[in-house]
């Protein structure tokens, strides 16, 4: 144990503020991930939680395994959650129903479990000496990453591999929905819509018989007035549509004026106004 005394006494300033710094933002980020009522806000604690261990990994000389850290997990795995979850639209009221009954209980009582483990583990550990990242890595970081995954831990790599294959399995198996009923087809759809008195045809597009073509300015009909149909919903919800139609009435009226002016002029004069 002198050894191990030496070797913690010896800490940089540096290492040991680096240390006491991002451990305690990592554990408020542990924390985040399961106090959070929003999955999003978790999701994002757990990802700033990988980014700290990342930067642990690259401080002890373990450069292969705090990129990996950072690609993989933070930047594939953890943003794969992200958009899981914005697109399958959980909430907050979705964590209240228990699709397991007593799940929760079961939930405790594993965590509980693995943290007498792993406190017992860190207990009965014993470290006499102390290899050092120079002897480590001799060989190279990855070759001694890999050395040591594929002999000496190759069983609880094995076993961490199937571990996450069936989560995601059960992942996939939990979010799948059967359908209750048959699709319905076209026939029936547009059977559906005429029935309901709906817009059989196709929507009329914004700016038709207008002088604009813009998706805030409505169409006209032939007889001068707007449709309501042409633009959006949302955008007459929040008065943004723009009324062109007094507008494109009294440009119509003078368009309709000088043809019948025109017309008039170009009309060929009949013989009583000729031998006037």
């Amino acid at each position: 144990m002198s050894t191990f005394a030496a070797a913690t006494s010896t800490t940089s300033t540096g290492e040991a503020f680096q240390f006491w710094v991002l451990g305690v933002v990592a554990v408020l980020g542990a924390l985040g991930t399961v106090l959070s009522k929003k999955t999003v806000h978790s999701a994002l604690c757990l990802a700033g939680t990988m980014i700290i261990l990342a930067v642990f990994y690259l401080a002890q000389g373990a450069y292969f395994l705090g990129v990996v850290q950072i690609v993989v997990y933070t930047g594939a795995i953890m943003m794969l959650f992200l958009f899981v979850v914005m697109l399958v639209g959980i909430t907050a009221a979705d964590s209240l129903k228990e699709t397991l009954k007593g799940q929760r209980w079961m939930a405790a009582g594993c965590g509980l479990g693995f943290g007498i483990l792993l406190i017992a583990g860190i207990g009965n550990a014993s470290l006499h000496t102390f290899a050092g990242l120079g002897q480590a890595n001799a060989g190279g970081n990855v070759e001694g990453l890999a050395r040591l995954i594929f002999t000496k831990y190759v069983w609880a790599f094995e076993i961490t591999g199937a571990l996450l294959i069936t989560a995601a399995v059960g992942a996939m198996v939990l979010t799948h929905r059967e359908r209750t009923e048959a699709r319905s087809t076209q026939r029936e759809l547009s059977i559906a819509r005429v029935r309901e008195g709906t817009q059989v045809p196709p929507l009329p597009a914004p700016g038709v018989y207008a002088r604009h073509n813009a998706v805030d300015v409505p169409g006209l009909l032939p007889d001068g007035t707007t449709s309501d149909l042409s633009v959006s919903a949302t955008l007459r919800e929040r008065g943004q549509i723009r009324d062109v139609s007094n507008e494109a009435l009294a440009d119509l009226a003078e368009l309709e004026q000088r043809s019948e002016n025109w017309l008039e002029r170009s009309a060929p004069a009949t013989p009583k106004e000729a031998s006037k």
